[in-house]
């Protein structure tokens, strides 16, 4: 009797120690849910009309004329839902490389070619680019000897994730890594700042070809280099791509050199452009057919969203 009464007990000890813990691992199982949204630069989709009077409540003409511009994208577009990102000075370079790597795109080709690794040695040692100390990263504005090392990291960070998301096959799975990947700041900016190196390299090695006046280069290096802010790689890196994740985003012939980079063509809808031909937009305007295509969604050329399609 003794001993059937100690079992009676230990058994209700044991639902109660289960129940406890199955109520603890639920609220840890939701925090950190909670957690993970909260640090997600790009959150999950949301209704794209419904957002749309959310944020553009009222009559004046201003919201009357981006409610219309929403519409459009909605019946005319098959533009459905809307994944918002985070609106801080990285956002176009978040908004493109999340939709690289959620649609699994391969490197582009000349990247398969040469190892990016090298990048910041070759730049720094072979074309003698000293000045390359002070590029900054985003809100860290001098990093003098170190930022060789930094950018070496950086171009790790990205050629690393890169090729894990292009080897993983299956959507669910490679949009779990992307939600990972884009809910920490610190190797998301790296991501971003290997994308401004590249773009800073490129244009290094096109104005070298316009001085030793070699093989032609794309119009769109001519047309940046034309510009008074961007003479030269130097006057490029100083007056804007140090100021990329810090101060401001990419400007329209940044955009055209981020698509041509990247080999992807970037349709980008221009809502507050609604009912005039830049409405729609791409970057680069010249592209090959075999390019990948991804699209940005923007209220004001600043920040954007990327849309989502359904037909």
């Amino acid at each position: 009797m003794l001993s059937m009464s100690f079992l009676v007990t230990v058994i209700w000890y044991c639902r109660r120690l289960y129940s406890f813990l199955a109520q603890l691992l639920k609220r840890w199982s939701n925090y950190l849910q909670r957690k993970l949204i909260r640090n997600l630069s790009v959150l999950t989709e949301v209704d794209l009309l419904g957002y749309s009077v959310r944020e553009w409540k009222g009559e004046t003409q201003q919201a009357k004329h981006m409610r219309e511009a929403y519409e459009e994208l909605f019946w005319s577009c098959h533009v459905k839902y809307l994944r918002q990102v985070r609106r801080d000075n990285y956002c176009v370079l978040r908004a493109v490389l999340f939709q690289i790597f959620s649609q699994g795109i391969p490197f582009p080709s000349w990247m398969r070619e040469r190892d990016i690794l090298k990048l910041p040695e070759k730049l720094l040692y072979s074309q003698g680019c000293n000045w390359i100390q002070q590029y900054s990263f985003g809100p860290e504005r001098y990093t003098g000897p170190n930022a060789f090392g930094k950018l070496r990291k950086c171009m790790e960070a990205l050629k690393t994730n890169w090729i894990e998301i292009i080897a993983t096959k299956d959507h669910e799975e490679r949009g779990n890594i992307c939600n990972t990947l884009f809910s920490d700041e610190s190797k998301e900016h790296k991501l971003y700042e290997a994308i401004k190196f590249i773009m800073l390299y490129e244009v290094v090695e096109a104005y070298e070809k316009i001085k030793n006046r070699e093989e032609p280069i794309h119009n769109l290096f001519s047309l940046l280099l034309a510009r008074d802010s961007s003479s030269d790689p130097l006057s490029f890196m100083m007056n804007h791509l140090n100021s990329i994740g810090d101060s401001l985003c990419l400007d329209q012939v940044e955009l055209f050199l981020l698509g041509y980079l990247l080999e992807v063509k970037i349709r980008v809808y221009r809502l507050h452009r609604f009912n005039t031909e830049e409405f729609q937009v791409n970057y680069p305007d010249e592209y090959r057919r075999e390019w990948n295509e991804i699209s940005l969604l923007t209220e004001d050329d600043r920040y954007y969203h990327i849309p989502v399609f359904r037909t």
